[in-house]
């Protein structure tokens, strides 16, 4: 069922001509290994670490820091015990006396919880009965971090006690794996989550959030907290015909890509007395040619300004996300870099963004001084 748009109400399509408002060179390639990369990820959590950033595929997490003219530094570097684990996801989050922690899954289901600063497994949390899809930390509580798991649920974490707060899965839940997540920015009750079931689901917290508070004070074994079930979404939108790989809340809207080659801005539109109803209102679309196999994610900088996603052909789109029409920024392409690009991660301003690939290699774009 596709989401019902009004007549006079079509998406606007954003010009695949790029603006040039800015222009970025390849500063960096690093290879990191032969095994593909998954995960790109800068810190935005504390402001002392926002030029670190890390990285996961195979069975290891780096760190690394972005230094001036185009220098990346490894920091540290994790391997898992299991030479088999194969990790897809990588999210910062913090203890709740403020130490980063990096929080890891993959192929085993196994959620590892580093602590950066004593460089040492701080948790492993085992709950999904199948791989992990994407992490994603709570950025008004990065002790919280949300998982989405091929076992066709997403689960809520609390990185300081190691307790699964709540499972979203049940009666409204996915139908098939789950592969993207993402917390609200500033209604802290509220998640999005997408998946092979071509479906976005908004679910709330609201109801459940003492358990959230009791998640900080929890005493006893984490196996022992009274782990809740959310089995109803408030809202299940289907705006795309495929999987859905990537969803990403902007402001009260949501961008969320399928294999189509775009990606789509649109509302959620609720209704009041029955939950999970409601349509999803397409208000633009950002095109991405070659971008037709599934697992890519996109990156925005800290203020959501800009997005960029990678393709299968190596190559980078960076889009403006809140003009209308969308504004194609720059077209990034090597000759060199011809491997699917998983995932991009863009600095703080923006004006660094780096691609992880399928051949192992990690590249580094850094924004051109314009000189006016």
């Amino acid at each position: 069922m596709a989401a019902r748009v009004p007549l006079g109400c079509e998406p606007v399509v954003g010009s695949l001509t790029p603006s040039r408002k800015k222009e970025y060179r390849v500063t960096n390639r690093l290879q990191e290994g032969k095994r593909p990369l998954y995960g790109v990820v800068f810190n935005f959590i504390d402001s002392r670490y926002f030029n670190v950033f890390a990285t996961v595929g195979g069975n290891r997490v780096t760190v690394y820091q972005c230094l001036e003219g185009g220098v990346i530094a490894v920091l540290q570097s994790y391997i898992d015990e299991d030479k088999d684990e194969s990790f897809y996801t990588v999210s910062w989050a913090c203890n709740i006396d403020g130490s980063p922690f990096l929080v890891a899954g993959g192929i085993n289901g196994v959620i590892r919880v580093i602590d950066a600063g004593k460089e040492k497994i701080h948790k492993s949390f085992v709950g999904h009965g199948d791989s992990v899809n994407e992490i994603r930390t709570q950025p008004l509580k990065p002790s919280l971090v949300l998982s989405a798991s091929k076992d066709e649920s997403v689960r809520l974490w609390n990185v300081h006690t190691g307790i699964c707060i709540l499972v979203f899965a049940g009666a409204g839940g996915h139908r098939n794996e789950v592969l993207s997540v993402d917390f609200h920015p500033t209604d802290i009750y509220r998640i999005a989550s997408c998946g092979m079931d071509n479906t976005v689901k908004i679910w709330s917290m609201k109801e459940f959030w003492t358990y959230v508070e009791k998640s900080f004070t929890w005493m006893d074994l984490p196996s022992k907290f009274p782990t809740k079930y959310v089995q109803f979404p408030l809202l299940i939108a289907s705006v795309h015909n495929n999987y859905v790989d990537c969803n990403r809340w902007l402001g009260d809207f949501i961008l969320s890509k399928s294999v189509d080659n775009e990606i789509l801005l649109w509302e959620p539109k609720m209704k009041e007395q029955s939950a999970g109803e409601g349509t999803g209102d397409v208000l633009q679309k950002y095109p991405v040619p070659e971008c037709d196999i599934w697992f890519i994610k996109l990156s925005f900088d800290y203020h959501y300004k800009t997005a960029a996603i990678g393709n299968r052909e190596g190559k980078i789109f960076v889009w403006e996300v809140q003009t209308s029409p969308p504004t194609l920024i720059a077209k990034l392409s090597h000759v060199q870099s011809k491997q699917p690009i998983r995932q991009t991660a863009m600095s703080f301003d923006g004006s660094t963004i780096l691609s992880c690939c399928e051949d192992g290699t990690i590249w580094r774009w850094d924004v051109v001084a314009t000189t006016s």
